[in-house]
């Protein structure tokens, strides 16, 4: 039996708002487990956790995007009241997945989102076919994993081949994706880290043509990981969405 999708960080009953959390490839949803905290009373935050990594470590990877999009939206439809506020954030490749969700749930559900709000990831149509050369090249793959930083004290080798693995699952993933020009029924933010060579400010102005109910781009200090290394700043920044 497959695990579930979505992972709350909150074991109390609903709250208000719900947060959904996207993780960037190669990672679990774990991260935002803090955020629950920072997040206030008012704001469940839920995590989407993708097969073969943390909670869902032994199950099989998924085999497209697709089916990643319709098992969380057949999870997320049945805990949410169509009215009940939410709010999707994706970071890198969880902000693809999270725009494929918001433009699904507009298109399929009729529902609106409050905001969709993506985290150093480039607009939908640059991730056509863009994983193709990541899935195949170690070197490549060692480099995006080196920019997290990760403390060598905290990671062996071992632990280090395991995440270069789900970081190659993501990357095969990624292009089974089907481009969809659709703008989002949401309010649409753009975020990046100043320093990030991976995904520059242009890149972030191209979301804009996906924005159907607004669009703001925000730049926030450090790179491409700005928001583990800043998360108080950046749940801070989420707040003007349910304050």
């Amino acid at each position: 039996m497959s695990g579930s999708w979505l992972l709350p960080f909150d074991a109390g009953p609903p709250r208000p708002v719900t947060l959904l959390c996207l993780a960037p490839a190669g990672a679990g949803c774990g991260q935002y487990r803090p955020w629950q905290a920072m997040a206030g009373p008012e704001v469940s935050v839920v995590g989407v956790q993708l097969p073969g990594r943390e909670t869902r470590w032994a199950e099989p990877p998924a085999t497209s995007v697709h089916e990643v999009v319709t098992g969380v939206l057949d999870e997320l439809t049945a805990l949410l009241k169509p009215d009940d506020p939410l709010i999707v954030f994706g970071q890198s490749f969880g902000g693809l997945l999270g725009y494929e969700i918001v433009r699904r749930l507009g298109e399929e559900h009729g529902r609106r989102p409050r905001a969709l709000v993506v985290a150093g990831c480039r607009p939908p149509h640059m991730w056509v076919g863009a994983g193709r050369g990541l899935a195949d090249d170690d070197a490549e793959l060692a480099r995006l994993l080196d920019v997290r930083a990760l403390d060598e004290n905290d990671i062996d080798e071992d632990s280090r081949e395991l995440l270069l693995d789900v970081l190659r699952q993501d990357a095969r993933l990624s292009l089974t994706y089907t481009h969809h020009a659709a703008a989002t029924p949401a309010t649409l933010e753009a975020w990046g880290g100043q320093a990030d060579e991976t995904v520059t400010s242009g890149h972030l102005d191209g979301w804009r043509a996906y924005a159907g109910g607004g669009f703001r781009k925000r730049m926030f200090p450090g790179g491409h990981y700005f928001c583990l290394e800043r998360a108080g700043d950046v749940v801070a920044a989420l707040r003007r969405h349910w304050s």
